[in-house]
């Protein structure tokens, strides 16, 4: 029951950040939905930050994970958002659905393999 009452409150206030975000950038009809791009970046790279972190240098609390990984960085990154958005570019603007479905992908992959290699890079020992 913790690690439910964990996730389920780092899930909520994941999900309220990403609708702060989502006010914050709307996007218009036919334009790059720069406010969920940016929050699946960004909550990627906190997530490969938040794995070298968890499980490489300290020595967390086993509630650590499930509340920041599963709940905050789920709660925050969307992938229903990502695909409502896509499909609806797909009919209103088809180029910027091809960039926005193949660099979102891409950006992602990029975001967690950066967040691991910048602090297993920080953590180095002279």
């Amino acid at each position: 029951m913790p690690v439910v009452l964990a996730v389920s409150l780092g899930g909520g206030l994941g999900a309220l950040a990403r609708y702060g975000v989502g006010l914050a950038f709307p996007a218009a009809p036919g334009a790059f939905p720069w406010g969920t791009f940016v929050v699946n970046a960004a909550g990627c790279f906190l997530m490969g930050v938040l794995m070298v972190l968890a499980t490489e240098l300290v020595r967390a609390h086993r509630l650590v994970r499930p509340f920041l990984g599963v709940g905050v960085l789920g709660g925050f990154t969307t992938f229903s958002t990502y695909a409502v958005e896509t499909r609806q570019l797909l009919a209103d603007a088809p180029g910027v659905a091809v960039a926005y479905l193949i660099g979102t992908v891409l950006t992602a992959i990029v975001a967690v393999l950066a967040g691991v290699w910048l602090v297993r890079r920080l953590a180095r020992r002279p």
